[in-house]
C-alpha cells in the first residue's frame, strides 16, 4: 500500500493566495474599500493575518492585485490593442471600451477608491507603475509606432504625449465627476488627439 505523498507547500501556498485575491475583490463590492480591513480579508479567505502580511505591505496592495489578477486573467498572452489597419478605429474602439469601464459603478468605484491609495502611498505608486500602467502603456506606444510607420501619425510624434492627451481629459473628467462618460466623447478625444498628431 502506497504511502499518501506529502502536501505541496507550493500549491498549498497558491491556493491561499487566490482565496486572499478572491476576498478582496468579494469584499471591495460588497462593503466598499473603506470599509474592509486585512482581517476581514483573512477571515473570508480562511487564512491568517500573518499569511497575508507575508505576501502585502498594504491593504491597497493586496487590493491592487486583486484587480491586477483580473486584468491578467482577461489579457491571456498579454495586452494588445486592436490593428485593423486604420488607427482611428482602432482607437474608438479601445476609448469607447475605457469610457464604459469607467462608467460602470461596480468598477467604479473599488478603482476610484484604489486610485486614491495609489496617489498617497509611494510604493503603491511604484508597484501600479511596474506591473500595470507601464505594461499597458507600451502595448498602446506599440500600437501607435505601427500607425507611425503606416504614416498614419507624425513620424516624430512624441507617442507619451500623444497617451498624454488621448488619455488625460478622459481621466480628468471621470476623477472630478465633471461631465459624462460617452461614446461620443471617447470619438471626440481620438479625433481631437490624431488632428494634432497626423503627419
Amino acid at each position: 500500500m502506497s504511502r499518501p505523498s506529502a502536501p505541496n507547500p507550493a500549491r498549498r501556498s497558491e491556493r491561499s493566495r487566490r482565496a486572499i485575491l478572491d476576498a478582496a475583490r468579494e469584499l471591495v463590492a460588497e462593503l466598499g474599500y473603506a470599509k474592509i480591513s486585512i482581517e476581514a480579508i483573512a477571515a473570508r479567505a480562511g487564512v491568517g493575518k500573518q499569511t497575508i502580511y507575508r505576501w502585502w505591505p498594504s491593504k491597497g496592495a493586496v487590493i491592487f492585485d486583486a484587480f491586477l489578477a483580473l486584468s491578467e486573467a482577461a489579457d491571456g498572452d498579454g495586452i494588445r490593442l486592436p490593428d485593423t489597419g486604420d488607427i482611428a478605429a482602432d482607437l474608438r474602439t479601445v476609448m469607447r471600451a475605457t469610457v464604459a469601464e469607467f462608467a460602470d459603478p461596480a468598477f467604479e468605484a473599488p478603482i476610484r477608491a484604489l486610485t486614491m491609495e495609489i496617489v498617497a502611498d509611494p510604493g503603491l505608486t511604484a508597484l501600479y507603475r511596474e506591473k500595470l500602467a507601464g505594461p499597458v502603456d507600451e502595448a498602446k506606444k506599440e500600437r501607435l509606432r505601427i500607425a507611425q510607420q503606416a504614416g498614419q501619425l507624425a513620424a516624430d510624434a512624441d507617442l507619451d504625449l500623444v497617451l498624454e492627451v488621448l488619455y488625460a481629459p478622459l481621466f480628468q473628467r471621470w476623477l472630478h465627476r465633471s461631465g459624462p462618460l460617452t461614446e461620443e466623447y471617447a470619438d471626440a478625444l481620438v479625433d481631437i488627439t490624431l488632428r494634432a498628431f497626423r503627419p
